[in-house]
């Protein structure tokens, strides 16, 4: 083609020619270190990837609208729902909040039934909300089926015609049995209801999706992308294949489904799973032969991490759920829900919702997210991601399918161990600071207190879509057989450290006694006021001293609780002794920033008590430290 012409003058570059460069500008480094990502799911993540990195994935000749579906199901835009979940009990209460949302750009709402017990309660519940132009998605009741019929009853009471209605009920045995250890209804009570609420909504709300999967719960317990996925779409095949044995036709239980996933920060990896969610979709769905497409079209619920929201510095939350929300736009999600930013301690109000709403309306009416079919198609690392997840998430999959499926799995511990595996490494890492929680585990607002801030009755300990509900009607007789898993979020621990420090009656005090090469104690101070700062210490600074002697002074007379010895590992010879000597039995703990191997147990003898680097389990120190101080 006549394009091409340009191109013509440029030769192609092999990839080995671009390793040789790289190699060089490497200088001796080991390219697997410092250019390979390895992933907590597993697998490695090359620094750039070339088009013969494609070759072998035979879905990128489909288009959108095309099986296996990857690229979404759209064929003219990527509209989706723009949702809010209101998870509050009050029925007056949660209209009045649905109304704002609704007249100020939602499309969607989760509404809280857990008191809708008649028609007259939806009334409440309803008021004034067009439901024939809003999504209505039922959450947090006891018995959808009746729910639903309540809703039937109250749709055509108001003129609405029920057929022509679009919502879902939030109605999930999986995430039941893993909140209360056990299936509320048991096992085969379940899987009836399930089949129930299909056969019935296909009559009476056929554009209702009624089942729901909501693999968000792995992932706020710690899972890993192909984790979440992968049990994910077992749990869904579960639904599929157990519910056809009864006598329910696969294709309409298919179709039933509601796939909720959560999303976290690792931008492209995000995007990449709910395209690769569309592709494996496919592929269980065509075993099931269906005579049309319906089927193959998963709707897929996107809301962002809790796992990842932080109490402390809480404006950072809304940077991390605009990337989760970008995520969830680009991979084609059917619908978003994004949760006000400071969720983590207090109840959601008027401007958490908004800005909420916001995010996405930008996406929207800003970036025109909504006009642009798969925008990562094509992306030579986008596509690799995609199909590296993808294989990851079907291993796990194929896991569950051999244990006997995913109720069998459940009681068998299966996805219980790999999540709280996966979760353990995930909290080693955060306490490691080698991964990073903006104003939590790193770079800390030194001067924040947030003790006064926190509600008691906040939504981590009642929001249903992640917490068991106490006062339910379960059947108990069915075994408590299940091993629970429990959502939480990975800043947790050191909020907890830094609450203990808001708490004490005085807070302790960290002297940086500063000396010597400029660069290297500057660097040295700046790591130690992270270090203490993130359990809420008291930071004293200083620009350096003449003397280690001058220093060790001025630390007893700020009245400090730890010093800190802050210089480079050659001078440390010269400060530690004399500093150690007058400080020694005069604060609570003398510490050196950095680890010089060879003089480690010399400076102890002289004094120092712990050292802090780059290697040290910050979470640990500071928890010894605390016991030692508060």
């Amino acid at each position: 083609m006549e394009d091409n012409k340009l191109f013509g003058e440029f030769p192609p570059v092999p990839t080995e020619k671009w390793e040789e460069v790289i190699n060089k500008d490497l200088k001796g480094a080991d390219y697997e270190k410092k250019l390979v990502w390895r992933t907590v799911e597993g697998f490695k993540v090359r620094p750039y990837y070339r088009a013969e990195n494609l070759e072998g994935l035979d879905y990128l000749d489909s288009n959108p609208g095309q099986k296996p579906f990857v690229r979404g199901y759209h064929t003219a835009d990527n509209v989706w729902d723009v949702r809010q979940d209101i998870l509050v009990p009050d029925l007056a209460e949660a209209n009045r909040i649905a109304l704002d949302a609704v007249e100020r750009g939602a499309t969607s709402l989760g509404l809280c039934a857990k008191n809708v017990t008649s028609v007259d309660d939806l009334a409440v519940l309803l008021h004034g909300i067009y439901i024939n132009a809003v999504s209505i998605n039922f959450m947090c009741s006891d018995d959808y089926l009746s729910l639903l019929k309540l809703y039937v009853d109250y749709a055509r009471r108001q003129g609405f015609d029920p057929k022509q209605l679009r919502g879902s009920a939030d109605f999930d045995m999986f995430r039941y049995a893993l909140n209360n250890g056990r299936f509320h209804r048991g096992e085969d009570g379940d899987l009836a209801m399930a089949k129930q609420l299909v056969e019935w909504a296909h009559t009476e709300l056929p554009l209702f999706r009624v089942l729901t999967v909501n693999a968000q719960q792995l992932h706020n317990a710690g899972s890993n992308i192909v984790q979440e996925l992968g049990f994910g779409l077992a749990a869904a095949n579960e639904l599929i294949s157990r519910l056809s044995d009864l006598g329910a036709k696969p294709e309409l239980v298919a179709s039933s489904i509601v796939f909720n996933v959560g999303v976290g920060s690792t931008y492209f990896m995000e995007i990449a799973k709910i395209r690769a969610a569309r592709l494996l979709w496919s592929t269980i769905v065509e075993q099931y032969k269906p005579a049309s497409d319906k089927p193959y079209h998963l709707f897929i619920g996107a809301t962002t991490s809790r796992w990842n929201q932080s109490v402390y510095d809480p404006y950072v939350n809304m940077l991390r759920s605009t990337t989760e929300a970008m995520s969830s736009a680009v991979a084609g999600a059917d619908s978003i829900s994004v949760l006000p930013f400071d969720t983590a301690y207090k109840q959601a109000d008027d401007f958490g919702y908004r800005i909420a709403r916001n995010q996405q309306l930008l996406l929207k009416e800003e970036s025109y997210l909504d006009k642009i079919v798969d925008p990562a198609a094509g992306s030579y690392y986008i596509e690799n991601l995609t199909d590296q997840i993808g294989r990851g998430a079907w291993e796990h999959f194929l896991k569950v399918e051999s244990a006997g499926g995913m109720c069998s799995a459940l009681r068998a511990g299966l996805v219980q161990d790999e999540v709280e595996a996966t979760a353990r490494q995930r909290d080693n890492d955060i306490a490691t600071r080698r991964t990073t929680i903006l104003g939590t585990n790193q770079y800390p607002n030194l001067l924040e207190t947030m003790g006064d801030k926190i509600q008691s009755d906040k939504p981590d300990k009642s929001d249903k879509s992640d917490k068991p509900d106490k006062s339910d009607k379960s059947d108990k007789s069915d075994p408590a057989d299940i091993r629970t898993l429990r959502p939480y979020r990975g800043a947790q621990p050191f909020e907890a450290l830094r609450m203990q420090t808001e708490r004490a009656a005085r807070r302790p005090r960290v002297f940086l006694l500063t000396y010597g090469n400029l660069a290297m104690r500057k660097a040295r101070s700046g790591f130690a006021t992270n270090f203490f700062g993130v359990a809420g210490y008291e930071i004293v600074d200083n620009p350096g001293f003449a003397t280690p002697e001058e220093g060790a002074k001025a630390a007893l007379q700020s009245g400090a609780d730890i010093v800190v010895l802050c210089s480079s590992d050659d001078e440390y010879a010269e400060l530690t002794k004399p500093a150690c000597d007058i400080l020694k039995g005069h604060v609570k703990s003398i510490v050196l920033a950095g680890f010089p191997a060879d003089m480690v147990e010399t400076y102890r003898s002289y004094g120092v008590d712990e050292f802090i680097h780059v290697k040290t389990n910050v979470l640990e120190a500071l928890t010894a430290f605390q016991k030692q101080l508060l």
